[in-house]
């Protein structure tokens, strides 16, 4: 099995931009905030990262300092893609005119949330079974601004690569610059393994680079999806919120030691509290704290002694005496507990 720094270091054109790296960060409501990408920054070795989804109909009001999603450091902006979610075009164009005004790195459209409160609305996956209005959306925004358009989706509502395969060639055709690829059906919440032979298809079926997404935990899943499915790079998700450091160690620019865990959850700690307030940071960090708990052998256990209390100094107090003592990390994380 090759290295998978040999293939995610290589740079990538997207649209007119160049990635210095194959691997991004996924959008995750209410885990991908910028405290968050503020730690993963600090270790590197990604070539972008994305926001959390932003009401498209939001997003030509935000305050950027006052939003809880459409908000950023500054430093990040060159390498940020805002995800944004919407049914119409008018409004999603209008979103990426103002995302692009800002200076950030370029535009993503969620097509790929299956939460019943966005689907019902018709925006997320449910575009999925609305070719027509999805390909309209793609070519509204790309109409819309000169900056890196991509779309993230899943295979559809039922599980054959078909429908994914069509509509990756219409993004294409439509303007998208990159395809980010979740293979599993609109309804299924990871009980399932995902079907990375349809990224196989996806990627064969367009010219654009196509990103897999979907059970990458480490090194060698990296590497077997590149090489197994022919896609361009990897979007990580979780793994990337349980260890923040997972880009860099892909890159092979950083190798974890025993202590990373506990200065990590402090690193968090402290970005979460410096850009939020403390009622909303201590309900970001107790979302936060199952990943960080997933990677030890029993982080079950060792989950509600991180939450205890509703301080910041709770909370740090909590990471020393839990984490100081270097609790038995296990091989891969439990992703049990990131359904928590």
């Amino acid at each position: 099995m090759p290295s998978a720094h040999s293939m995610i270091s290589v740079p990538l054109k997207v649209g007119t931009v160049v990635m210095p790296s194959r691997l991004a960060l996924a959008p995750m409501a209410g885990l991908g905030h910028v405290a968050m990408r503020e730690v993963i920054a600090g270790f590197g070795g990604y070539g972008f990262m994305v926001t959390e989804m932003c009401n498209a109909r939001a997003v030509p009001q935000e305050n950027r300092r006052l939003s809880p999603v459409f908000r950023w450091r500054d430093g990040e902006a060159g390498s940020l893609v805002c995800q944004i979610f919407g049914g119409e075009p008018e409004e999603m164009a209008a979103a990426a005119r103002r995302i692009e005004a800002e200076g950030l790195l370029g535009v993503d459209i969620n097509m790929g949330c299956s939460v019943a409160a966005i689907c019902k609305k018709g925006y997320g996956a449910a575009l999925l079974k609305d070719p027509q209005r999805a390909v309209a959306i793609v070519r509204a925004v790309r109409e819309a601004v000169r900056c890196p358009v991509m779309v993230k989706f899943r295979s559809g509502w039922e599980n054959t690569p078909d429908l994914a395969v069509d509509l990756a060639r219409r993004f294409a055709d439509a303007g998208a610059d990159l395809l980010t690829f979740h293979p599993r059906v609109a309804p299924d919440r990871r009980s399932r393994p995902p079907r990375w032979e349809h990224i196989r298809a996806v990627a064969r079926a367009v010219s654009i680079p196509v990103f897999g997404n979907g059970n990458v935990f480490c090194a060698a899943d990296c590497a077997r999806m590149l090489d197994d499915t022919g896609c361009a790079g990897v979007s990580i998700g979780r793994m990337a919120i349980a260890r923040p450091w997972i880009f860099a160690e892909l890159a092979g620019t950083f190798t974890p030691d025993e202590d990373v865990f506990l200065r990590t959850a402090l690193a968090v700690i402290d970005a979460i509290w410096r850009h939020y307030e403390p009622t909303r940071a201590i309900k970001m960090y107790k979302k936060f704290a199952p990943y960080l708990a997933a990677n030890f052998v029993f982080g079950h256990s060792l989950w509600p002694a991180l939450v205890r209390g509703e301080t910041r100094e709770d909370m740090a107090d909590n990471a020393v005496r839990v984490l100081g003592p270097r609790p038995q990390v296990a091989s891969t994380p439990n992703a049990f507990l990131f359904t928590a």
